[in-house]
């Protein structure tokens, strides 16, 4: 009988088994050992050529002359309006000569953003040896009166500097803002500043341009704006609190006639409460008077009295600080003293004419009696 042989194409052989049983490992890690060592020396040759084309390309790019700059003319700026090539350049002065990857951008960007005109900046290398910036400028908003000075002021509250010419080129026309002090931290300027633009926003949005009319604005306390506003012969100086400023406008301006016929040393309205005003009088005249909203001027002291504010507290106290800032009149209290004291003179005198015509009226009695004796005449 024939041997049986193993086929080695049939799928069931041990040879064929093993083959499928045991596959060949990754590209990256050889099997023998021969494999693994050639695998090694071409990883490192692959990476040092890397590294020397690198340090090669960086001492090419930092040595070679083309990406020097040479001088301010390397240096290209956009938006400049307010702030000069003379203000911008000192800041790139120590990179005139050096080469444009030395120039560190983000500390270039910080020093130019401390220019007070300058909101933000952009600063870009473009090779081989140009420096592009891009300035974005602050716009004004507001004139600022420091001491005897007038400055102008952005929305932030940044003080900006410019002279009365220019300012005249650029015919700006804004109210005055005081309590904005440059020692004062970024955030409560900006505050201050944020209680402004919320006042001329709501004056100006009926197109009508209201805030034209006022000639400034105390912001030292930014929960209450006093605004100045110009009247015949005086100006008197309104409370408007941090909101509803077009209704307490229009509340002004309905009743400030009526209320300077009737009180013309009018200094002083507060404009805060919802269903009174309170309106002071210049030093020397008579105390505050506090008037209801919807009764007439001459009703003063009765609707102050009925009308109950919107803030009691706040209210009283308001009343309390005007009265004691404008004196009460000096001729008043003197003289109601003087007609109770002469009064009271008076009312003493009648009692002793009194007393001394009925010590008459007796001895005249005295004197007619028929049994008083007759008088003796003197020796």
């Amino acid at each position: 009988m024939p041997l049986e042989m193993p086929d080695p194409d049939d799928e069931e052989s041990p040879r064929r088994r093993r083959r499928y049983e045991e596959p060949s490992g990754p590209w990256w890690r050889p099997a023998s050992k021969f494999g693994r060592i050639f695998f090694g020396l071409c990883a490192i040759l692959v990476v040092g050529a890397i590294v020397t084309s690198y340090l090669l390309v960086a001492h090419f790019l930092q040595r070679d002359g083309r990406f020097r700059i040479a001088g301010t003319s390397n240096i290209e700026a956009t938006g400049l309006t307010q702030v000069s090539r003379a203000d911008m350049l000192p800041v790139f002065g120590e990179d005139i000569g050096k080469n444009i990857f030395f120039i560190h951008l983000s500390e270039r960007r910080k020093q130019l953003e401390q220019i007070p005109w300058v909101q933000s900046a952009t600063v870009m290398r473009l090779l081989p040896d140009q420096i592009h910036v891009n300035i974005v400028e602050r716009t004004p908003i507001a004139f600022v009166r420091r001491g005897q000075q007038i400055g102008l002021a952005d929305a932030d509250g940044v003080l900006l500097s410019m002279s009365p010419a220019r300012m005249t080129q650029h015919h700006y026309s804004f109210p005055v803002v005081t309590g904005i002090d440059p020692r004062d931290p970024p955030s409560s300027r900006r505050a201050r500043m944020a209680v402004y633009q919320r006042l001329v926003g709501e004056l100006d949005s009926n197109g009508q341009r209201l805030s034209e009319q006022i000639s400034e604005i105390d912001l030292t306390d930014p929960e209450d704006a006093r605004v100045l506003m110009p009247e015949q012969g005086a100006d008197i100086l309104a409370h408007f609190g941090d909101d509803q400023f077009l209704t307490r406008y229009q509340r002004y301006k309905a009743h400030i006639a009526e209320w300077r016929q009737q009180y013309p040393r009018l200094a002083a309205v507060d404009l805060r409460y919802e269903q009174q005003v309170v309106l002071e009088m210049a030093p020397g005249s008579r105390p505050p008077v506090t008037t209801g909203d919807d009764k007439s001027a001459g009703q003063a002291t009765a609707a102050g009295k009925s009308a109950a504010p919107s803030k009691p507290s706040a209210a009283t106290k308001s009343n309390d600080a005007a009265a004691a800032k404008a004196p009460a009149n000096p001729a008043h209290k003197p003289q109601s003293h003087s007609g109770s004291k002469s009064a009271a003179k008076s009312a003493l005198e009648k009692k002793r004419l009194e007393a001394k015509r009925a010590a008459l009226a007796r001895k005249r009695k005295l004197n007619n009696s028929p049994n008083q004796p007759a008088p003796v005449s003197p020796r």
